[in-house]
């Protein structure tokens, strides 16, 4: 187990809700520094990964890696071993390296099951890499939309070139504008941790899930988002991150194409106010300027049909405008 699992950031935020007790005696006992049986079993049965990575500048960016399922299997409780690597144009192609923080998202839709884990890349050769576990956590399957991947017959767009978009176009507006799911990467660098050691044993990157009913996403001119944060485990990892280092990677997949969106922002929460007050469900906002983004056509292999709803969207809203 990890005594003091939460970084600065974090326990702010904790501290804020009044939860800052209870996630000090919790923490403890879930969130582990190796994997247990049942999660090193589950990211074997998966078809994709997702992973969070932090670039030269400090932008924490969002990817996708699919292959057939086993592709991510782990020796031992405390390493991971990952048979892909990202193709030329994804973010994490120029971050993958011995020694760089990751974060990792098992998430199987139609089961709503998922789970986190923090490491740094420990090998690293002509056919995948080794990650050695810093951090091991099972999430809620809240907010989950329910859909089933099969991997695409054929790829039209195979070697279509990446987009770099300055700003959001409107294809991506409506990606976005349309999406129930997102993943975010989120980092707290070691420079946020210089000078406490506790601090110290918590930096790296994490990457989550986001869910809510089609068009949770708010698109506002100027390449602002706004996503309603709902109530969760009360960990506060992704926004405890943006507390400390304000600074997100988005990913946003087409299910129907396979087209993914990487999207670089700065980010700011808004804890209350009367926007707040008019999404019902929300507890918090998280506020998102676009500076740029990626577009990679038909990237990834996998398709899914129609999503099935998570059945706890019903106490939640919608932006006044749709």
């Amino acid at each position: 187990m990890i005594a003091a699992p939460f970084h600065a950031g974090e326990r702010a935020l904790q501290a804020q809700t009044g939860w800052r007790d209870r996630m000090e005696a919790a923490g403890p006992r879930v969130m582990r520094d190796y994997m247990p049986d049942q999660h090193r079993e589950f990211f074997a049965q998966l078809p994709f990964l997702v992973l969070g990575s932090l670039d030269a500048s400090l932008q924490p960016w969002a990817s996708v890696l699919a292959a057939p399922a086993g592709f991510v299997h782990s020796p031992d409780a405390t390493h991971l071993r990952v048979d892909a690597l990202p193709a030329a144009g994804d973010p994490l192609a120029s971050q993958l390296a011995q020694g760089a923080s990751l974060g990792l998202l098992g998430i199987e839709p139609h089961t709503r099951r998922r789970n986190r884990m923090n490491g740094t890349v420990e090998s690293l050769d002509a056919t995948g890499f080794m990650v050695e576990v810093q951090q091991s956590f099972g999430n809620c399957p809240r907010y989950i939309q329910a859909r089933e991947p099969v991997f695409a017959a054929a790829r039209n767009n195979i070697g279509a070139p990446v987009q770099r978009l300055d700003r959001l176009d409107l294809a991506a507006e409506r990606l976005i504008g349309s999406a129930d799911t997102l993943f975010i990467a989120t980092a707290y660098p070691e420079e946020a941790a210089a000078g406490d050691d506790a601090d110290a044993r918590s930096h790296g990157v994490d990457v989550s899930h986001r869910g809510g009913l089609p068009g949770f996403v708010r698109v506002d001119e100027g390449g602002v988002l706004t996503v309603p944060d709902f109530n969760g485990n009360r960990f506060f990892n992704t926004l405890g991150n943006l507390v400390a280092h304000p600074r997100a990677g988005l990913l946003f997949i087409d299910f129907d194409s396979g087209e993914l969106l990487h999207v670089a922002a700065t980010a700011e929460i808004v804890l209350d106010g009367p926007e707040l007050a008019q999404f019902e469900g929300a507890e918090r906002l998280l506020r998102l300027h676009v500076d740029h983004a990626l577009r990679r056509p038909a990237a990834l292999p996998l398709r899914w049909g129609d999503a099935e709803l998570s059945p706890h969207l019903a106490g939640t809203g919608r932006w006044a405008r749709q």
